[in-house]
């Protein structure tokens, strides 16, 4: 999604793939003393394969450049201390919010200490960022955060999502199969963060058959664009795997007929598009 960016600014980024180190050891050699930083989630839909992200981090070592985690998802999710702790990785820098604060508009960059100093006050190099006080009184987020990493720390917050969610997977899954459907509907990720894909009769990824799996949902009282569990879920799973088997066995009757006549509205569109 370039539009409105100046190509000058376009041309200071370059993208690699994920789970492709000889992709990243090729824009190390494309670009040799230039790279400031490697940026990228541990984990999407994709897990890692055995050795990269540790792999992207000695890269990122040996070429002088920071690597930088972004951790708005994974953090507080994959494990108390982030993606980072679960892969036993060592970022320079990393990012984190969504679950932070339980909602409540908080995010943070943190990092290892001299990196982070250079936005702050005791050294006499040129300063690498501001801190202002536009929102210097909004503090209640703040106390927000305190308080649900407390009860993170002390609740077993994440591993109570692991088991929410592996029990999630596990009954969508059995209902997929019943329904006749699991090579066309799938859930996938990992068990605190789950998502899924939807599939039409070729199995070819479909918004059609997304649209219609949401429809069906929120007709029998949810909604869910993803199966990313929270605490708040924890007795809800059994009513959330009956109302996906229902919602399957429409799935089902469509992958015969087609979508159109159990449509209602339009189909929905990927967040992430070019054109509308």
């Amino acid at each position: 999604m370039n539009a409105g960016i100046p190509a000058a600014i376009r041309a200071l980024s370059t993208a690699f793939r994920y789970n492709d180190l000889s992709s990243l050891e090729a824009v190390f050699d494309a670009y040799p003393g230039s790279v400031a930083c490697v940026v990228l989630e541990a984990e999407r839909s994709d897990p890692p394969k055995d050795g990269f992200l540790s792999g992207v981090q000695a890269l990122c070592a040996e070429n002088g450049t920071l690597f930088v985690l972004d951790e708005m998802i994974t953090g507080f999710r994959w494990h108390i201390g982030g993606a980072q702790a679960y892969y036993g990785l060592e970022p320079d820098l990393s990012t984190f919010g969504k679950a932070m604060a339980n909602g409540f508009s908080v995010s943070a960059l943190v990092g290892k200490r001299d990196v982070m100093e250079r936005g702050g006050l005791r050294h006499d190099a040129e300063r690498v960022f501001l801190l202002s006080t536009t929102h210097g009184a909004e503090t209640h987020a703040l106390a927000a955060a305190l308080e649900t990493m407390a009860i993170y720390r002390d609740e077993n917050v994440v591993e109570r999502l692991w088991d929410i969610g592996t029990r999630l997977r596990d009954g969508i899954s059995t209902a997929a199969t019943d329904a006749g459907v699991g090579q066309f509907f799938e859930v996938i990720g990992k068990p605190p963060n789950l998502v899924y894909a939807t599939r039409d009769p070729s199995g070819r990824p479909s918004q059609a058959y997304r649209t219609l799996f949401l429809q069906e949902l929120i007709e029998r009282g949810f909604i869910a664009p993803s199966f990313v569990v929270s605490l708040a879920h924890e007795g809800e799973i059994d009513r959330t795997v009956d109302a996906v088997a229902g919602a399957l066995k429409v799935y089902a009757s469509a992958l015969e007929t087609g979508t159109s006549s159990f449509l209602r509205g339009r189909t929905v569109k990927p967040v992430y598009r070019r054109f509308n």
